[in-house]
């Protein structure tokens, strides 16, 4: 049963009272904007007459009542308005109830209006609407969270805390409407990506989410079940195997921005979904790609803030290329004073002993290796730098290096100590390839969750010939953190991944007295809390059983010593 607060009860009343004046507070009718609040503000006061007629819509987010005229504030989707509201102009005829009644008394923060009339400036210089008519749009039944704001626009009794804020977004973005500038940015930065390779004359293609063998990244894979053809799936981990079979079937140029799922850990900069765009181009190769990706990002970068120098943090970045370009080899080397490149699996794992690297029996040469490079290098790459030529063990599908015996043709571009992208001169021997993942097997079978399957049909695929082609992957989350200064990934998706939400335990005011004095101290001996609670025999029975019955409390006998403890 749905729990209601005092104002959710009152906010249902006046919606029956709307209801009973012949208002339909949810009315089915289309009502036609041709303003926004943005337009009216940038260019009012050099073009005034284009604004006598006007129909906007949103929000009511504040309202001063003063007796038979008021003052308030609408807010839609590019911005607030201020506006004047009279008695006699939105009732002209003897009737006032929509404004006395409905404006008054029945409308609330956070409802869905339409208003038209003209736009003009008042005394105090502020560009205002002055309604002549008012249309209820949509009630609100649930109070929003008030934020108040001084006029040098300090926010107090803020919509802040990070879990409310992921869980309701939709909250988030009515009351804080700076987060819309981040996830505008996000769009813009998609765009500029995909304007880019369109440019270029490189096509645009979709690839399937469920696949029959995850593949393409060494990840961890959600999976599923086909019902119809009997058979398990599993989400994409990476979309690299199906765009290199178009480039098998004759396309020079094709990217993908998509869905990736990846059944690992969420943290800061990892949440299981999340969005990547890959592009792979033939008769290219990665230091042809290196070279991409500087004019990429620096023409992204540009875009979105006019300049390539941004702040991150505390720090400056600056997106100008070239990048610094250091091997994997050298960095674990130059970062932790270690040369790795000689050193076997055995020779490796006492060095992530002496480092303090927690490994496990699972890990090849490949994993340890990055295990060593994670925890001694990443953090130091702060400008833009490429990590270069990685040991064979680390990646499957890319090329063995054309100089360099043991290593393939890969960079990563790592910037603030995070890995943004992620490129190959891509493997195109079938022979190899299908040593590769025979590798991958081996790996599978010593409980490697993460090695890759054998993909028969990406096999057949190389089989009939694939030229000489470079793959590349950029994080969008990631990237889009750095543009618009945000440290979590969850400030750049709309609706990230979260645990369940605790669902609210209705509580009598005696089992409320026992849980707050329960959170001051759990746990705590029965006798204290008794004690501490004051209430009768009866009561004190009831409440009890009520709070363990309801999972809230729990009751623990050690000896002769009773405890009550809040369940976690």
């Amino acid at each position: 049963m749905q729990v209601l607060s005092e104002q959710e009860i009152e906010r249902r009343k006046d919606r029956e009272e709307l209801m009973k004046l012949g208002i339909n507070p949810y009315p089915a009718e289309a009502f036609p904007i041709n303003v926004t609040s943005a337009d009216i503000h940038r260019n009012y006061e050099n073009r005034k007459l284009d604004y006598k007629d006007i129909k906007i819509a949103g929000r009511l987010m504040s309202r001063r009542i003063m007796g038979s005229a008021s003052f308030g504030e609408i807010q839609d989707a590019t911005g607030r308005l201020q506006f004047y509201i009279r008695r006699d102009d939105i009732c002209p005829g003897e009737d006032k109830t929509l404004y006395n009644t409905v404006f008054k008394k029945l409308l609330g923060i956070g409802d869905f209006l339409g208003l038209k009339g003209y736009i003009f400036t008042t005394q105090t210089g502020e560009i205002s609407l002055h309604v002549t008519e008012m249309t209820v749009l949509s009630k609100s039944v649930k109070p929003l969270p008030v934020v108040k704001r001084d006029e040098e626009g300090n926010v107090y009794d803020g919509f802040t805390d990070p879990e409310m804020r992921y869980r309701q977004r939709y909250v988030d973005l009515t009351v804080n409407p700076e987060v819309k500038n981040t996830f505008v940015t996000r769009a813009r930065v998609i765009s500029q990506m995909r304007r880019y390779f369109d440019d270029h004359g490189w096509l645009e293609v979709e690839t399937p989410i469920l696949q029959s063998v995850h593949g393409g990244a060494a990840a961890r894979p959600f999976g599923t079940h086909h019902n119809t053809l009997d058979m398990p799936l599993f989400l994409r981990i990476a979309n690299e195997l199906y765009l290199k079979r178009l480039i098998v079937g004759g396309f020079d140029g094709v990217y993908e921005f998509g869905k990736m799922f990846r059944n690992e850990g969420m943290d800061r900069t990892h949440n299981p979904e999340f969005t990547s765009m890959e592009i792979y181009l033939a008769y290219k190769d990665y230091i042809w790609m290196m070279q991409m990706v500087e004019e990429l990002i620096e023409q992204v970068t540009e875009t979105i803030h006019g300049k390539t120098k941004i702040t991150v943090g505390e720090k400056e970045i600056d997106f100008a290329g070239p990048y610094r370009r250091l091997t994997m080899y050298n960095s674990i080397k130059e970062y932790a004073g270690i040369d790795v490149s000689e050193l076997d699996e055995d020779g490796l794992r006492d060095v992530c002993t002496q480092l303090a690297i927690a490994v496990d029996n699972t890990m090849g040469r490949g994993k340890l290796i990055d295990e060593i490079f994670g925890a001694k290098v990443e953090a130091n790459l702060i400008q833009p730098t490429y990590i270069t030529d990685y040991p064979i063990e680390m990646t499957p599908l890319a090329k063995k290096h054309r100089t360099s015996p043991g290593l393939v043709e890969r960079f990563e571009l790592f910037v603030n100590g995070k890995e943004i992208a992620n490129a190959y001169t891509e493997l195109n021997d079938p022979i190899d390839q299908r040593e590769r993942f025979e590798e991958q097997l081996k790996l599978a079978a010593r409980g490697d969750d993460e090695a890759m399957a054998m993909d028969d049909d990406f096999l057949r695929a190389l089989e009939y010939g694939m030229p000489p082609t470079s793959g590349l992957g950029i994080g969008i989350d990631r990237l889009t953190m750095l543009l618009t200064n945000k440290t979590t990934i969850q400030e750049v998706l709309f609706f990230p991944q979260m645990r369940p939400e605790k669902k609210q335990v209705e509580m009598t005011e005696e089992e409320k007295v026992i849980f707050e004095l329960l959170k001051l101290e759990s746990p705590i001996s029965l006798v204290d809390l008794k004690g501490k609670a004051e209430l009768s025999g009866k009561k004190w029975d009831v409440a009890m059983k009520g709070l363990t019955g309801k999972g809230i409390a729990k009751v623990t006998k050690d000896g002769d010593v009773v405890t009550v403890s809040l369940v976690d």
